[in-house]
């Protein structure tokens, strides 16, 4: 599917980066399943907060942002993604234990502003407890693959702090590299950068 179909088109500057266009994006938000995990849009009544505070309210997950998030900054993250659904058509997903339906954390594509230019990140968060269980790599791989099909830019990145050695391994597991660094609130990050695969 191209770029155009789906309201965004290229925007000058580094190929790959883009801008939203005025058309409505024809592409929405998925329900992905994996051999462990579902992948599905936030609950538009707000279902999901509580459990999800137990992700981004954690402050050792959290410690590479500038603080762990109260319970009104993850209402804002999730009314944020129920927003991009309508705007952009991506946004995170809830991750889901196809086992037994808990809540794990979430994973997608966000359109991020890096030193001007407009590109696609793909991001996720795993609870605590289930991290380093290859829960991130199996839900960003879903991910990438969707993002990839359905939106189509010419690359993916990942913004991640150098500190943060378990989420730039999995961006490494996903098949990101390294491309540049940029600053962040202050804070230096890496961008890491995946390339479409050809064909």
């Amino acid at each position: 599917m191209s770029q155009a179909s789906t309201g965004m088109v290229a925007a000058p500057g580094e190929p790959g980066s883009v801008r939203r266009s005025p058309a409505v994006p024809t592409v929405r938000p998925p329900t992905l399943e994996t051999e462990r995990l579902r992948l599905r849009p936030f609950a538009a009544d707000l279902s999901d907060v509580d459990a999800l505070e137990s992700v981004l309210g954690d402050p050792v997950s959290m410690r590479w942002y500038p603080a762990p998030f109260d319970r009104d900054a993850v209402t804002r993250w999730v009314e944020r993604q129920l927003e991009r659904y309508e705007t952009e058509g991506s946004g995170l997903l809830v991750i889901e234990d196809r086992a037994t339906g808990e809540l794990l954390g979430d994973c997608g594509t966000t359109f991020q502003e890096v030193d001007g230019e407009r590109f696609l990140e793909l991001g996720w968060h795993v609870r605590r407890d289930r991290q380093r269980r290859g829960i991130a790599t199996e839900a960003g791989a879903a991910c990438r693959d969707w993002a990839f099909e359905a939106i189509g830019p010419a690359f993916l990145i990942s913004l991640i702090r150098p500190e943060n050695v378990g989420s730039w391994r999995v961006a490494e597991k996903l098949g990101f590299e390294i491309w540049r660094g940029t600053i962040r609130a202050g804070w230096g990050h890496l961008v890491y950068r995946l390339d479409r695969p050809a064909g």
